[in-house]
Parts: C-alpha cells; sequence; structure tokens
C-alpha cells in the first residue's frame, strides 16, 4: 500500500490538479549540460536544456514544446505492476479462509511476480540502438527543433531521473571503411556509429546528468520490505508443510 501510495497520483489544492515537481539535472565538476525538468506523476511535462558546445563554448538552448508531454513508460509500468499485486491481495472476500499452504503460497508467488517487475522496471532501463533514439518522438518534442547532430535520450534509472545527450559527428564516405554499427546499450559511449536515414554518424560526446527523484527512492524502498515480508510468509508456510508432512516410518 505504501509504495503504491508513492505511484498514486499527487493531487495539491481542491481542483484535483496533479502536482508538479521541479528537477535540476547537472554533474558536478562540469556545467557541459543542465537541465531543468518538470515531473508530473509518470509524465515530464517540461523540459529545459542548455548545452555547451566543447568544440567552440557555444551556447544551445532548447525546451519542450508546450503542447507536449513525454510520459517515462517505466513509472507507468510499475504503477501498473503494483497496482495489480495489490489487486491480487484484496481480491479474496474479507471473510475468505484459505485451505491449504500451498494456496497462501501460490498466492504470495503471484504478488512477488509483480512487486518484482515494478522494481525492475525502475532498476532496469531499456537497452537502445542509436537509430532507435533518433528516429524516437523525444526529438520532435523540443523548440527550436534539435539539430541533426544532437540526440538526447530519457530514463530512469533506480532513483533517479536520467537525461542523455549526445554529440555526433558526420562520416565522411572515404572514412566509413571500419563502420561498425553499435548495439543496444542504456549508455552509448564516444566512438560508437550508426546509420540513419542514409547517412553515418559517430558519436563524438557524451554527456549524462541525473537528479534523485525522492518518491521513487520510497517506492524501492517498500519494494523491497514488501518483498521480504512475503518470502517471510512463504518460509513460515513451508515450515508448517514440512512438519505436517513429516511422517515418521
Amino acid at each position: 500500500q505504501e509504495a503504491s501510495h508513492r505511484f498514486a497520483l499527487p493531487t495539491s489544492g481542491s481542483g484535483g490538479a496533479v502536482k508538479q515537481e521541479n528537477f535540476v539535472l547537472s554533474t558536478s565538476g562540469t556545467d557541459q549540460v543542465k537541465g531543468v525538468m518538470t515531473l508530473q506523476g509518470d509524465a515530464l511535462c517540461q523540459a529545459d536544456v542548455n548545452l555547451k558546445m566543447p568544440r567552440n563554448n557555444q551556447l544551445l538552448h532548447f525546451a519542450f514544446r508546450e503542447d507536449k508531454q513525454w510520459k517515462l513508460q517505466q513509472i507507468q509500468d510499475a504503477r501498473n505492476h503494483v497496482n495489480q499485486a495489490i489487486y491480487l491481495l484484496m481480491n479474496k472476500d474479507v471473510n475468505y479462509q484459505f485451505k491449504t499452504g500451498l494456496e497462501v503460497l501460490k498466492l504470495m508467488d503471484a504478488v512477488m511476480l509483480q512487486l518484482s517487475r515494478a522494481r525492475n522496471r525502475l532498476t532496469t532501463p531499456a537497452t537502445l540502438t542509436l537509430p532507435e533514439i533518433a528516429s524516437s518522438g523525444l526529438t520532435k518534442m523540443f523548440t527550436p527543433t534539435l539539430p541533426p547532430d544532437i540526440l538526447v535520450n530519457f530514463y530512469i534509472n533506480l532513483n533517479k531521473l536520467c537525461l542523455t545527450v549526445y554529440q555526433l559527428h558526420m562520416l565522411q564516405p572515404s572514412t566509413t571503411k571500419n563502420f561498425k554499427p553499435a548495439g543496444g546499450s542504456v549508455l552509448h559511449n564516444p566512438g560508437a556509429m550508426f546509420e540513419f536515414g542514409s547517412q553515418r554518424y559517430e558519436v563524438s560526446h557524451v554527456h549524462k546528468v541525473e537528479c534523485v527523484v525522492p518518491w521513487l527512492n520510497d517506492a524501492l524502498v517498500f519494494f523491497t520490505v514488501s518483498l521480504q515480508l512475503c518470502q517471510q510468509l512463504k518460509d513460515k508456510i513451508s515450515v508448517f508443510s514440512s512438519y505436517w508432512n513429516y511422517r515418521p516410518y
């Protein structure tokens, strides 16, 4: 229940509007990339990014268009899984009597599966290829339009909201004899190559900035505690089951 409350869209005021939370994404020791993100439940409703180009120190600024929001599928999925776990527990009548230990174990296994999936959605970001990032709808979210040599990606990693900015340079046809496209990854390194729209690119710089989202931190703690409680109940049932099944010869 506590984990579920963290995912319940928080409301502020009597109008029932979802509360917006602002986060500043940056890394210590460098100001290459700075971002201010507004998170509203499972949606990024505003993003403001400043990028200092290493080559000429030119400052690029781009932000979400006002008519756009970006859904964070990881948060949406985690919320669905924890709500499914609660549904499994609440689906029994209040006076329901369990007949066997096996029945309890089956229920605990089903609940633990949903809780594990919820936790895994937050702890395991999707691995994406660079062409997948390039063709993502995220590239069309910004104004001014992202230049062709910039890619961005947002994701959740544990309790953090992460922003990755990739700077690219185009590979000339004469230099592509050693071209080797990169596979899927959460974070691509400089030197990674890919082909998109009949043009070949190489990643020249990678900038990753992040910040902690406190309620995601709470949710992960509650997932761990919930899974421990389920396991403790399973262990107790198993002890009694082995006692009942024991038949001395």
